[in-house]
């Protein structure tokens, strides 16, 4: 069985499948399935495969080259049955694979660990002799006492992570430079982690679904830390299993954490769309902008109008969000590692590798500093199963390519420097599910060509093999060298200073880190390189000396002091986000020193100011307003943007005369407004209120939305609604409540009911609180069938897809094929009328359609034929994250039938199959219900003929 990486979605809850030996096209030359297409520099070799194990989902590399794979066999039996495919009844496994004989492949596999409560882990770490092992609800740590490569003991090192038998769950554990661990878990909440010295995090989202058991979550959840967490987390623990601390925050499923010898922390993120998939620096404290700041709403509720998805998706217009980085399109983005060695050559030496199951490669990134952040636009296809003279080649035309069952699940580095990619290898990814029943998988060992790459033997027993350790190209190697250099103390402070000069910048950077946990003398060595010439060692001397450890509790305040006025706006960023914790009083100052650096361009510096100022908004917003003149054309753009990001309450007229000033830019105007729109104070509310009311029609249309928008969340309670903006129900509305009314009304015969229902059943309105009466049991027995012979035909496509969870369809259905379309020729002009009559309506191709359901524009990227026409004819077999639809009845009645995209606690926000969103007072909420039925409705009742559906796919798979 195949793990689901991520589910993506497609047409409101698409399965991603690509059925095999249906298509009989001849491809267009004979392919290799083993072959992998790299620089001409490098060779792959197929190190290890199936039957040595199955199905890997993470894996490490310890000192001795071995490569350790987490299986996930038994992965969501409750969609896949176990009769179905190879099971484990003793749980899942660990596997070390070795290569006794030197001969560069794997010829020896052991099982580390079978153990029954390992349902699917999704990470591993090799940390000496103890084993930390991912799988919700706990991280795990299994340790070999004797060295026989059998776990005897086990521990629960953490506990609390939702996501049980889920692929948005807790992820693997890495050691940092720092001597602390560092891992990830997504946004399969709600995650309540106590760590060993009693502090709580507390984390959620209005995320539920995926499994039976992600029913309860919730977002706004405080944590001891007394801030609001939420989605997926990116987390740093001590090895001791104390100072538990968030280190960002808001992700869907980051699936892996990349993090450098500098410290800094890279990742990747799947979407919930086909046009969002990211990798993204981060900064410590950083929000990365999935859900709403307090995760009661998805990125759908937010969308502003006129934002594109990739914008709206990860919140990019938004006030205290960070950079997105690079925006890789359609995938599902697994393993991620810093590539530090000199093995492969120093043309390879600080790339970024990240994994891409659904595109079949592994990216490559060069890591190149700019301003504040990191220039991630140079996203190169560095390993893959496809050529790169093959672009043209339509692969989603061929259905029976083995080349797309390359699904690389993570990328490693060994202490050999060689490159390893455990690939999961099946015909599809996502949707839970899998078509691989054997549960074979491969590993690929990339080396230089020609050249015979050796593990170096450890030797832990002198300070000269301890620094070898420390400079290994594998990561959590790297950890047995600084653990034990440590140990020494002070006495090892001046070996471990020569690494200062090495000519690896990364080696230099592990020394600074080591140095500064050796005793006064190493840190005063440390100090030392807060002066280096580069700014690469400057910062990580200024993270190391402010990271607490097991003896230090570093004062902060002089280290920001001294580099406050620092030439690199990298290490002002850091300077910046070490401020949020330092009181107002000395914070403040060093904050608007830090803001006179600022360029007016550099995204990353902005977000890092926001977080340095969190919880110190009101004094900085005074200084600020202070150095303006309220006259609107005086407009300083630089100072502008530091008020919208900080949106303090002091900014309320500043923003409301820029927003009203007509001689300012479109541009600036819009960001005025969305500062007034985040600016959380009864007299901000009122103020967008009054500017609705403008004579400026585009200025009140955008008011407008503001209002209407946070009236249903951070203004819910700001002021009262029903006084500033009295909503009255129409006439017909008020009509059909009426008819409920006589629905419900034991007094009225079964023949006036029968007749009132019928009518009810032609209209839209009148449809959804018949379905609504159904769902909570109170529609009349003896009206049934007379609305089911009606209510197929109501004009509102969701109320036909509803109805039939509670009434029976008059007529047979027929059986739709996908081989009979499959082998019918398919006309891509027709093929776009199909869409524009039957599919525009939810989603958008190109410039057409709406953006109620995902987009499609570049699904040709991810399906191929037979996929694509899997999810059309089956549009329930797997519902996507977030479009699981709900069906609300409010205490009047009414009901709404639609995606929640927000959920808090004054009220509730239902996107409706139109597109429009309906706020909720959560006070006036009779009943909810989640569906497991796709909003969108299958091929049959849609009416389309076979030749249709052929036509449809050929357009949307054409390139």
């Amino acid at each position: 069985m195949k793990l689901t990486l991520f589910t993506l979605p497609l047409l409101a809850g698409w399965l991603w499948s690509s059925p095999t030996n249906v298509s009989q096209r001849v491809q267009p030359e004979p392919v290799d399935p083993n072959k992998l297409y790299l620089p001409d520099d490098l060779e792959a070799t197929l190190w290890a495969e199936g039957p040595m194990f199955y199905n890997p989902t993470n894996m490490d590399l310890d000192a001795r080259g071995r490569v350790w794979i987490t299986e996930a066999v038994d992965y969501r039996d409750f969609n896949n049955k176990p009769d179905t495919h190879l099971t484990h009844p003793n749980g899942e496994r660990v596997m070390i694979l070795e290569d006794t004989d030197h001969d560069g492949k794997a010829d020896k596999s052991t099982v580390f660990v079978e153990d029954k409560e390992l349902v699917s882990p999704l990470g591993i770490a090799v940390l000496g002799n103890k084993v930390y092992v991912s799988c919700a609800p706990n991280l795990v740590v299994y340790t070999d006492e004797n060295g026989d490569d059998k776990a005897d003991k086990k521990e629960i090192f953490l506990t609390g992570f939702g996501g049980l038998d889920h692929d948005h769950s807790l992820h693997a554990l890495v050691a940092g430079p720092d001597g602390n661990y560092y891992f990830n878990t997504g946004n399969a909440g709600p995650h309540h982690v106590t760590d060993k010295a009693g502090w709580t995090l507390r984390s959620g989202s209005l995320y539920v679904g995926g499994t039976p058991y992600n029913k309860l979550n919730k977002g706004n959840q405080v944590s001891d830390d007394g801030r609001v967490w939420v989605g997926g987390l990116a987390l740093r623990i001590r090895p001791d299993g104390t100072g538990l601390k968030v280190m960002a925050h808001n992700f869907r499923n980051n699936y892996e954490t990349a993090i450098d010898s500098y410290g800094n922390l890279f990742q990747n993120d799947n979407d919930d769309q086909v046009v969002s998939c990211r990798t993204s620096f981060l900064m410590e404290g950083a929000n990365a902008g999935y859900f709403s700041s307090d995760g009661t709403r998805y990125w759908q509720a937010d969308q502003r109008p006129g934002q594109t998805i990739p914008t709206a998706h990860w919140h990019q217009q938004d006030p205290g969000v960070m950079p997105v980085g690079d925006i890789s399109g359609a995938g599902s983005p697994t393993g991620v590692v810093v590539y530090e060695g000199d093995e492969l050559g120093g043309g390879y030496r600080g790339t970024l590798l990240s994994a891409e199951a659904g595109r079949n490669v592994i990216f490559g990134y060069t890591l190149n500093p700019q301003g504040a952040g990191y220039d991630l636009s140079n996203r190169r296809d560095l390993i893959s199963t496809f050529p790169k003279v093959d672009e043209n080649y339509k692969w989603n035309d061929v259905d029976d390519d083995p080349r797309k069952w390359f699904r690389p699940s993570d990328v490693s580095v060994g202490p050999d420097g060689a490159i390893y990619i455990a690939d999961w290898y099946d015909p599809i990814v996502g949707g839970h599910a899998m078509h691989d029943k054997k549960g074979y998988g491969r590993i690929f060992r990339i080396t230089p060509k020609g050249k015979n790459l050796v593990v170096p033997k450890l030797n832990l027993s002198n300070t000269k093999g301890q620094l070898a350790a420390l400079q290994s190209p594998a990561i959590n190697v790297r950890l047995l060298g600084f653990n034990a250099l440590r140990a020494q103390g002070d006495k090892v402070a001046k070996p471990v200073a020569a690494l200062l000069n090495a000519p690896n910048p990364y080696h230099r950077a592990r020394a600074i880190w080591l140095l500064s946990q050796l005793g006064p003398q190493g840190r005063e060595l440390a100090a030392k390189a807060m002066t280096n010439a580069d700014p690469q060692l400057r910062l990580t001397a200024f993270r190391a000396l402010k990271t607490p450890f097991s003896y230090v509790v570093p004062n902060v305040l002089p280290l920001c002091q001294q580099l406050v006025n620092d030439p690199s706006p990298a290490v002002r960023r850091e300077v910046a986000i070490a401020l949020r914790d330092v009181p107002a009083p000395q914070a403040v100052p060093l904050l608007m020193t830090l803001m006179n650096g600022y360029d007016g361009k550099d995204r990353y510096y902005l977000a890092a100011l926001g977080i340095g100022a969190q919880g110190k908004e009101s004094p900085i917003g005074q200084s600020i307003t202070a150095q303006l003149s309220p006259d609107p054309a005086s407009w300083n753009a630089k100072l502008a943007d530091l008020l919208w990001e900080l949106h303090p309450a002091e900014a309320t007229d500043l923003f409301t005369k820029w927003a009203g000033n007509p001689t300012l830019t479109t541009d600036a105007r819009q960001q005025a407004l969305t500062g007034l729109g985040f600016v959380r104070t009864p007299m901000a509310a009122r103020a967008m209120v009054e500017l609705a009311k403008s004579t400026d029609t585009t200025l009140a249309k955008q008011a407008a939305y503001w209002v209407n928008f946070r009236r249903g969340n951070d203004w819910a309670t700001l002021v009262n609604w029903d006084e500033l903006m009295p909503n009255k129900l129409s006439d017909a509305e008020q009509q059909l409540l009426a008819q409920r009314q006589q629905l419900l009304d034991e007094y009225v015969s079964v023949a006036d009911k029968t007749k009132v229902a019928v009518g009810m059943a032609r209209t839209a309105e009148g449809g959804k609180i018949l379905v609504g009466l159904a769902a909570d049991g109170k529609l009349p027995k003896g009206v049934t069938g007379a609305v089911a012979d009606v209510i197929f035909n109501n004009p509102d496509q969701s109320v036909r897809t509803m109805a039939g969870d509670y009434f029976t369809k008059p007529g047979a259905s027929r059986t739709v094929s996908i081989r009979q379309i499959a082998s019918l020729s398919g006309d891509a002009i027709a093929g776009k009328t199909v869409f524009s009559t039957n599919c525009a309506t939810c989603h958008k191709h190109g410039p057409s359609g709406a953006e109620i359901g995902p987009e499609l524009t570049k699904i040709h990227e991810k399906f191929d034929r037979n996929g694509l026409l899997d999810a059309i004819i089956n549009p329930s077999a797997a519902l996507a994250f977030g479009y699981e639809p709900w069906l609300i009845t409010t205490k009047n009645g009414q009901t709404y039938y639609g995606f929640l995209i927000s959920d808090g606690a004054q009220a509730i926000v239902v996107k409706d199959a139109a597109g429009q969103k309906h706020t909720l007072a959560t006070a006036q909420i009779a009943s909810r219900k989640q569906y497991t039925t796709s909003l969108m409705p299958d091929p049959v009742s849609m009416g389309l003929t076979d030749q249709q559906l052929a036509d449809l796919s050929a357009f949307l798979l054409k390139r």
